[in-house]
């Protein structure tokens, strides 16, 4: 089996023990609690579809990734700094606080945290699917029922599964393995693209409506800068601390908008006493 250390230089605040505290308690893609430093997952290399390990340290600025596995890892450790947004330069990100005091105050609360949580945007599909009319407990358990060693299926291996679910989940989730195997839920494509022309291409996916297709885009692909139309909870926060409509709020975030509607999120679930990142819906 292959190894592969890589250093990133993270541009802008990250800490790996905020990321990692959210991402354990994200109910959609829960991270198994390990004790130590680093934070360790498996998941499945987009394309290839191969399994990955990664175990990631913080050094000052700097990430390690300590990868194996039998894929390609100059992929994986792409996609592992895609899916905990490592990619993506946060070094303007505390102006959006020195604009917005309720943002300078959630950037204290959770001090360097970045939106980690889905591996891809295919996994970020199916959860829409498993998680559509019922609580995110159930969707969860679901989900891990699937899963081999905890690690969602692949598209190909869901595609030809027999499913015991309700309506029509069995024929989205064949439709979500069928668009990953065909590309359209690629990340890379989709982060390439305008955040609203993407959430429009995933649309075509049968069985993902708007909301899910948000979803997809903003925490599958982590896309940076995008607001969420169609989430409630949020919108019921912004009116709550701002007293504006979202909409309105929102241009002073830019270009870190999904950032802080997960910012936002967080503090919504702490203040009504649910646990850390129940952000991710």
């Amino acid at each position: 089996m292959a190894h592969h250390r890589i250093e990133i230089a993270v541009q802008g605040p990250w800490s790996l023990a905020t990321s990692r505290l959210f991402w354990e308690g994200f109910t959609p893609s829960a991270l198994p609690a390990r004790k130590g430093e680093a934070l360790q997952s498996t998941f499945l290399v987009e394309g290839e579809w191969r399994r990955a390990s990664v175990s990631v340290t913080q050094r000052g600025a700097t990430a390690v990734l300590t990868l194996s596995g039998a894929g390609d890892l100059d992929l994986a450790a792409a996609q592992v700094c895609r899916f905990l947004a490592l990619d993506v330069d946060g070094r303007a990100w505390p102006d959006v606080g020195a604009r917005d005091p309720v943002i300078a105050a959630a950037q204290a609360e959770l001090p360097g945290l970045r939106p980690c949580g889905f591996y891809s945007p295919y996994e970020a599909a199916a959860w829409s699917v498993l998680s559509q009319r019922t609580s995110m407990a159930q969707a969860a358990q679901v989900k891990a029922r699937l899963s081999v060693d905890g690690v969602f299926p692949a598209p190909a291996v869901l595609r030809s599964m027999d499913f015991d679910l309700p309506g029509r989940k069995p024929e989205y989730l064949r439709a979500v393995a069928e668009a990953a195997l065909d590309g359209l839920l690629d990340a890379v494509t989709l982060r390439a693209m305008k955040p609203a022309a993407a959430v429009l291409a995933v649309q075509q996916v049968r069985g993902l409506g708007p909301f899910a297709a948000e979803l997809v885009v903003l925490r599958g692909a982590n896309a940076p800068d995008a607001v969420p139309h169609n989430e409630a909870r949020l919108t019921d926060e912004v009116a709550h601390r701002y007293g504006r409509p979202l909409a309105e709020v929102s241009e002073a975030w830019r270009p870190y908008r999904t950032w802080a509607a997960v910012h936002l999120r967080v503090l919504r679930e702490r203040r009504l006493g649910g646990v850390m990142a129940a952000a991710g819906r």
